[in-house]
């Protein structure tokens, strides 16, 4: 009788070839992913971190544009900062600025794309209409806005005059001239905000709301609160969250506006920021706001992060 040979270690064998095999396998697809992902990596080392980088060091110093030498001062910009009142004024008008421009941006841009969604011959027509804003600059259209608003030929002052309603220096008055840049932010950002919404809108499948007229929710006020707007709700935190990015950049509107006046009630953290880097040229403090800038945009946008993840856990 011929002997059965042994054949117990075999699997064991083969087993362990496959998971040193997968094993490779997967570190050369690591790898890999490492090589491709690099050149972004790199690029936003470059043209982020490096430039933020060095905002941080210069503004740990005294450093003037043009000086061949400079001091190191540690946290003394932060010092005066906190007492300036050139920078605690651009601190409170860029938050209020920001406070009128994205609840009204948001809320509008909602509503029309509401009313835009439904419609089937006619909705390539308001689109475009209402999408016509984001592709011209701001510093242009602020020129076409002087002129609307102007104290003295403008078409609004005189229609206000026409129909017996005071004229208003909308860019010289101390008290309106804030007011009437949050408008024109409002008519910017407005236009995103509806693009964004209406995306989100037609993303909804139909069922959900047939479902729903079956269920008794038949008005659009019922459909609206109890299927659009959850299912809005990440579109919702894109919106507000970039909306307040942008009403927090606003810099042109001021420059070709208003210059910071009148008495500096329209100056922001950027424009302050300008003057002091490139004006005054005191790149250390200039240097200072934009982080204080930085710190203010992130603090808010983390904010805004926590409070959408608490009410999604809720």
């Amino acid at each position: 009788m011929s002997e059965v040979p042994a054949v117990g270690p075999a699997p064991l064998t083969m087993s362990a070839g496959r998971t040193h095999g997968a094993h490779w396998q997967a570190r050369r697809s690591e790898r890999l992913a490492h090589i491709c992902i690099a050149p972004a990596v790199i690029l936003m080392v470059i043209t982020t971190l490096a430039p933020v980088g060095a905002v941080l060091a210069l503004s740990l110093t005294d450093y003037q544009l043009g000086a061949l030498s400079f001091n190191w001062v540690g946290l003394d910009n932060f010092a005066s900062a906190l007492q300036d009142r050139g920078a605690q004024r651009a601190v409170s008008n860029t938050l209020l600025f920001a406070a009128m421009v994205v609840p009204v941006s948001v809320g509008m841009g909602l509503f029309f794309a509401l009313l835009v969604v439904s419609r089937t011959r006619t909705r390539r027509f308001y689109e475009l209409m209402i999408f016509l804003p984001l592709t011209t600059t701001m510093a242009a259209m602020a020129i076409v806005w002087s002129f609307v608003l102007h104290g003295r030929i403008g078409p609004v002052n005189g229609l206000m005059a026409a129909i017996g309603l005071p004229t208003i220096d909308f860019f010289s008055d101390p008290g309106a001239v804030l007011p009437s840049l949050a408008l024109i932010g409002v008519w910017q950002h407005m236009c995103f905000c509806f693009i964004v919404f209406l995306a989100g809108l037609m993303a909804i499948p139909k069922d959900l709301y047939e479902a729903a007229a079956l269920d008794g929710a038949d008005c659009g006020w019922e459909k609206f609160r109890r299927i659009t707007w959850p299912l809005l709700g990440p579109t919702t935190l894109v919106v507000v969250l970039l909306t307040t990015i942008r009403a927090f950049q606003v810099f042109d509107l001021v420059v070709v506006l208003t210059q910071g006046g009148p008495a500096g009630r329209s100056e922001v953290i950027l424009y302050e920021m300008y003057l002091e880097a490139f004006a005054y040229f005191r790149v250390g403090y200039g240097s200072t706001l934009a982080l204080i800038f930085i710190a203010m945009v992130g603090t808010i946008s983390l904010l805004q992060l926590w409070y959408a993840r608490r009410r999604r856990a809720a």
